[in-house]
């Protein structure tokens, strides 16, 4: 290590999207090295609207690895932390900075020490994937820093390790999880099946029903499952691989049929499974159910899906439409059944890409107010009926793409001077 001694930092901060799977991962073959009983494939979410962004900085004044997530230090002794961190070093290279006369020979990264700081712009675990993004960029942004050989798909299988999901967000687009078959997780990794340019009509409406951090974590929940569910075994040997092989075709066709009905079948199936585990894992509530409702009378009544839905571990609502015009007749919809509160200013009600609203012909509450009750409902649903704040908000997005290195410094977490949160 050459430089000014104990003075000088180097700095990567990097940009992760998270992802939804539209075929589930639930259960674990094995636990530490995080490996799956079943394959997954997820659509990876636009980054503009949901990313993890984190910054990873070495120097040699650190006196210990530590990291503030969303502006609050938190612990890194956890496993998982440990795994990843354990990970990356043994594959350091030699790095050097010639503007700033920095170099680090690679036997050198196991005895810096490392400040990270990570932000997530949506809720953390309240079942939007927060821990996939934040996972993936941890490791995409320490490989950058580290000069690591790997590519995105072998970096996917060190990512896997810190959180399950967050392997496929080493990509964009619709991404593949492979469960593997060896015991040491090698070939337990992500491939990348179509960019998001491949099916680019799609969009996407989440609808944040709860932003509070869920009851039963997944970790454990998954464990519970394994253990006690006599239907999770059926599911992950013989209804998985079958979906899997027709969602592959579904995408690379854009048959949207096909990928609606794969999407809505799979996610009740998992969680039927949670319901069938003991103790009995309630991911969904109410006005989940009644979103599901909506979605399916509609699609019923246009004789073809116009919507697929699917909920990870947690109450919230995704829904992909087909196409732009099917959107923002949804978001109608939506905003009919789920009204906000009529205090509620109706831009941060609706967040992600707003164009979408003015779609859907609303530019303010009166216009929510207005919305006449789509002809699938027989009968008009009174006011005292409309599920007003049910929803926190509803986030409109699309299919996006991977990680990505932001080089504009003004971005970064840590001060440069210092390694602390600015």
């Amino acid at each position: 290590m050459e430089g000014e001694p104990e003075k000088w930092i180097l700095m990567v901060t990097a940009r992760t999207p998270t992802n939804i799977a539209v075929i589930k991962y639930w259960g674990k073959r094995d636990e530490t090295l995080i490996l799956p009983i079943n394959d997954s494939i997820s659509v990876t979410l636009d980054p503009n609207h949901l990313c993890t962004t984190t910054t990873v900085s070495v120097s040699p004044s650190f006196d210990r690895d530590r990291m503030w997530l969303n502006g609050k230090e938190i612990s890194l002794q956890g496993g998982r932390f440990q795994s990843c961190l354990r990970e990356i070093r043994a594959r350091a290279q030699d790095v050097e900075d010639k503007k700033k006369g920095i170099k680090i020979k690679k036997e050198d990264w196991q005895k810096l020490h490392l400040h990270i700081a990570s932000y997530n712009n949506f809720p953390t675990a309240a079942g939007l994937a927060s821990s996939a993004a934040g996972l993936a960029c941890l490791v995409f942004s320490l490989a950058k820093l580290m000069n690591l050989k790997e590519d995105n798909s072998q970096l996917s299988a060190i990512a896997r390790q810190g959180s399950g999901s967050a392997c496929r967000s080493l990509y964009g687009g619709f991404v593949k999880w492979i469960m593997g078959k060896e015991d040491d997780g090698s070939d337990s990794l992500a491939v990348q099946l179509a960019d998001e340019k491949h099916w680019d009509e799609l969009v996407i409406i989440i609808a944040v029903v709860s932003a509070r951090q869920k009851e039963t974590s997944s970790t454990s929940g998954m464990r519970d499952t394994v253990e006690t569910s006599a239907l999770i075994q059926h599911r992950a040997m013989e209804v998985v691989p079958k979906r899997i092989v027709q969602m592959e075709k579904a995408i690379q066709n854009r048959d949207f049929p096909s990928f609606a009905r794969l999407a809505c079948t799979d996610s009740n199936q998992f969680h039927a499974v949670c319901l069938d585990t003991y103790p009995p894992i309630f991911y969904m509530n109410d006005t989940s159910h009644r979103i599901i409702s909506c979605v399916e009378k509609w699609n019923r009544a246009e004789g073809t899906p116009q919507v697929a839905y699917t909920f990870d571990a947690g109450p919230n609502a995704v829904m992909i439409a087909r196409d732009r015009k099917t959107a923002s007749l949804l978001l109608q919809r939506l905003l009919y059944n789920f009204p906000p509160q009529s205090d509620t200013n109706l831009d941060s009600y609706i967040i992600g890409d707003k164009s979408i609203l003015e779609d859907a012909g609303i530019k303010d509450m009166k216009d929510v107010e207005a919305l006449t009750p789509p002809p699938e409902v027989k009968d008009t649903i009174l006011p005292t009926q409309k599920s007003k704040g049910d929803v926190s908000y509803f986030i409109c997005t699309r299919p996006g793409g991977g990680p990505v290195v932001l080089s504009d410094e003004t971005q970064a977490l840590l001060d440069p001077l210092i390694g602390l949160p600015k």
